[in-house]
């Protein structure tokens, strides 16, 4: 059973389709990445499962059971675009969110006082939101989104504005959440990211899912037979260069210290490893051999034609 299930969710805006039949099934405990460029419809959904707006078909089950309003106190949401209020105090204002998201009063202070600990900030209680740093304001934003414990986890480009210390801490964090039991959903250009931490992704496209499913099947699907290979020579010859032939192509090769480097392709894609492993040791002697799969920008950018922005 998925925790999280949208489908067939369709979206009209005037003369705009932002969603367009999409189907989009989040496995318990995993994290799920929702890709693609801006305008493709990945906000549009995330609002729909947040109950911010409605479907104009389709529906979305929690656990099971189609999901009502409600269900918001089970989710946490950072979005895209933060929403601090800038004179409030930090302990006040975590309070109030908390106290929306169903928490007592003393749950509330004890939930406080453990996430400020754990990132070291415990000082800032009194100081209004203002007065931080965008990277520190992030931090709050983030507390005040898990506070509550929920179940489904909801992060909107949630390394935004962080430097790499504070990112990595972010990052350690949502997968701690996924270990605790957490189904967490994450959107995100940074595609880096998405291969570090995601299981699984969906990728939207002119208002339709065009790529899904996990992401090392994903890499394996759309790998080009590109293998990285170290080699000297063979004892019996001192010639160092590898030659295309029948069974790989040479792309490149270089002498990198006492080995030399190359990138090959297969000629043919039914050809084996082993086939490919025998042939270039009657040519050199092999000292690594390793595959070259696909990074997912790579795949991003071959599937929607069109760079990934970065922040």
């Amino acid at each position: 059973m998925y925790y999280l299930e949208a489908r067939n969710i369709v979206k009209q805006y005037a003369s705009h389709k932002a969603l367009d039949n999409v189907t989009v099934q989040v496995p318990h405990n995993h994290i799920y990445g929702l890709l693609g460029p801006n305008g493709a419809g990945k906000t549009t959904l995330i609002r729909i499962i947040n109950h911010i707006t409605g479907p104009d078909s389709g529906e979305v089950y929690i656990d099971g059971r189609l999901s009502i309003p409600s269900d918001v106190e089970k989710i946490g949401y950072l979005p895209e675009e933060r929403g601090l209020y800038k004179k409030m105090k930090v302990g006040e204002q975590l309070m109030y969110l908390a106290r929306l998201k169903g928490l007592t009063r003393n749950d509330a202070k004890e939930q406080i006082k453990f996430w400020l600990n754990k990132f070291d900030i415990a000082n800032w209680d009194k100081k209004k939101v203002e007065e931080l740093s965008k990277g520190m304001q992030q931090k709050i934003q983030f507390i005040a989104t898990v506070i509550h414990r929920p179940q489904l986890l909801i992060f909107d480009e949630p390394f935004s504005g962080f430097d790499p210390v504070n990112a990595n801490l972010l990052k350690n964090e949502i997968l701690e959440l996924r270990r605790q039991g957490a189904t967490i959903i994450f959107s995100t250009h940074n595609m880096a990211s998405v291969e570090e931490i995601c299981d699984e992704i969906t990728l939207i496209n002119r208002s339709r899912a065009v790529l899904q499913g996990e992401i090392n099947e994903i890499r394996q699907a759309h790998k080009k037979h590109l293998f990285k290979v170290a080699y000297t020579s063979n004892a019996s010859t001192t010639e160092c260069t590898l030659h295309s032939n029948d069974i790989y192509h040479v792309m490149e090769q270089r002498q990198a210290g006492c080995y030399n480097t190359a990138i090959v392709r297969k000629s043919n894609a039914t050809t084996s490893n082993n086939e490919l492993i025998q042939a270039l040791m009657r040519e050199c002697q092999l000292a690594t051999f390793e595959e070259i799969l696909p990074s997912m920008n790579e795949i991003f950018i071959d599937t929607v034609g069109a760079p990934v922005e970065t922040e």
